[in-house]
């Protein structure tokens, strides 16, 4: 091969090198500016709905808990060995029923002593009131036997205070727990009995955010929901006089009636409360809503192009947004493909929702 054919070879190779550097780039910027185009230059379908006034249901939603009417837990306030219960685990009760005996033979002996020192102070008594009478006694004498009877009375009262203490009677109406004690055990002040619960009516226990303080009071009826589906109706009849200075809220308690047994103290419910509806409210599907660094917008469609536009949201329900301010009735607001959309990205309406 000489030196010519060479030099042509060389030659050639370097203009095809030259044209490939100039052909290749256009030809990539060109199928990249077309499949840009083909993603974002392309019409998006989309769905919209106008804007228009509308009355809308301002109603709140929060977790409540289920207590007992009335609630306490059954404690002996003496030590002793247990001679009688009178109750049956989760049986009923009446107020005064007698639950738990321990033994008080000791204080019942004490019991009959002093009955028997009062029984001679009031013999004592009327026989020094009798003489006192004849002027055969002197009034401080007399004085004497009376503070001796009345000594008695005391001490007969005082022991009848501590045979108390070693009974349980119910304190009101209810229904006992599981016990942890058996007749022939021995008790203390610190060890749990049973308990005991009124349980018809019920107490719900919620908080509100204190935004709606001002819109809810005494007397107000809410609607309870339990995880099972069914719902009950309950009136709030007390609240907090104050809002938690660390959750910002306020603390209620209404009152519901339990004929059925069905809400179990303890438990969870979801409270509804109505508070004052909306006549004028400007609403838009929760699903136009988007969120982004600069707050909450939606999009506007104008002319075949979607408009981003800035707005402050109010209440909310499962479907529905107010919208306070950035809208205005007439408004074409878009509600479908809210991710795949950009500001001023080209779009084509394919339906209209009415609300």
């Amino acid at each position: 091969m000489n030196s010519k054919l060479i030099k042509r070879i060389s030659t050639a190779g370097f203009i095809l090198a030259v044209l490939g550097l100039l052909i290749i780039p256009k030809y990539c910027i060109k199928k990249e500016i077309k499949t840009n185009e083909g993603a974002s230059g392309g019409i998006i379908p989309v769905t919209v709905e106008i804007v228009k006034r509308t009355s809308m249901e301002n109603d709140l939603q929060v977790s409540g808990s289920v207590i007992g009417n009335e609630e306490i837990e059954l404690r002996m306030e003496i030590s002793g060995k247990v001679i009688l219960i009178g109750f049956k685990e989760g049986g009923r009760v009446k107020k005064g029923d007698l639950l738990l005996k321990v033994n008080d033979a000791d204080l019942q002996a004490q019991l009959l002593k002093a009955e028997l020192k009062k029984k001679l102070a009031e013999d004592k008594e009327y026989r020094q009131r009798s003489l006192l009478d004849k002027k055969g006694i002197s009034q401080e004498a007399y004085e004497t036997a009376l503070n001796d009877l009345n000594s008695a009375k005391a001490d007969i009262e005082n022991i009848k205070a501590q045979i108390a203490k070693t009974e349980i009677r119910a304190p009101f109406d209810g229904k006992v727990g599981l016990r942890y004690v058996s007749e022939g055990g021995y008790v203390t002040p610190s060890l749990k009995i049973a308990t005991l619960q009124n349980d018809n009516p019920v107490k719900i226990d919620f908080s509100i955010p204190q935004r709606y303080a001002t819109l809810i009071s005494v007397g107000n009826t809410i609607t309870l929901k339990t995880s099972s589906g069914k719902q009950y109706k309950a009136k709030i009849y007390a609240l907090e006089p104050k809002v938690d200075p660390v959750t910002r809220a306020l603390q209620m308690r209404a009152i519901c009636a339990n004929d059925r047994g069905d809400l179990f103290p303890g438990s969870y419910v979801t409270v509804n409360l109505s508070l004052n509806d909306m006549r004028e409210a400007i609403t838009v599907p929760t699903q136009a809503l988007a969120l982004d660094i600069t707050g909450e917008r939606v999009f506007i469609y104008k002319n075949g192009i979607a408009i981003s536009k800035k707005v402050e949201s109010g209440i909310r329900t499962e479907d529905e947004v107010q919208i306070v301010n950035g809208l205005a009735p007439g408004d074409t607001v878009i509600t479908s493909g809210i991710m795949q959309l950009r500001p001023r990205a080209k779009v084509k309406i394919t339906s209209i929702n009415n609300k």
